[in-house]
């Protein structure tokens, strides 16, 4: 690879990455965000963060694990603890704690 294609490259991915986060602040900055979007906004986070945690948990080797799974086990531990504690620190540190104690089982 030469340095030119290098260079064009990483302009390209530059211009990939910086232009979806600049043009919305730049259209948004003269004009007012709808309401509907604003609250459509909010469940954003939400869904990701699920989408995430699911696959993770629910997916070995791409396909459905639920017998014999303690990932889900240690799923349920952890919204409990999130639940009564409303702790990030101690969510993570029950997470980690019961995969490892599930995992010497």
């Amino acid at each position: 690879m030469s340095k030119t294609y290098l260079f064009v490259l990483i302009l390209c991915l530059f211009g990939a990455s910086y232009l979806p986060r600049f043009l919305p602040m730049l259209y948004f900055s003269q004009r007012q965000v709808p309401q509907w979007f604003s609250d459509w906004m909010k469940y954003v986070p939400i869904s990701l963060f699920a989408a995430l945690v699911c696959k993770d948990v629910f997916l070995t080797n791409n396909q459905l694990d639920l017998i014999g799974n303690i990932r889900i086990i240690a799923m349920l531990i952890v919204v409990f603890v999130a639940y009564k504690s409303k702790s990030m620190a101690f969510s993570v540190i029950a997470g980690l704690g019961s995969v490892f104690l599930l995992s010497l089982i």
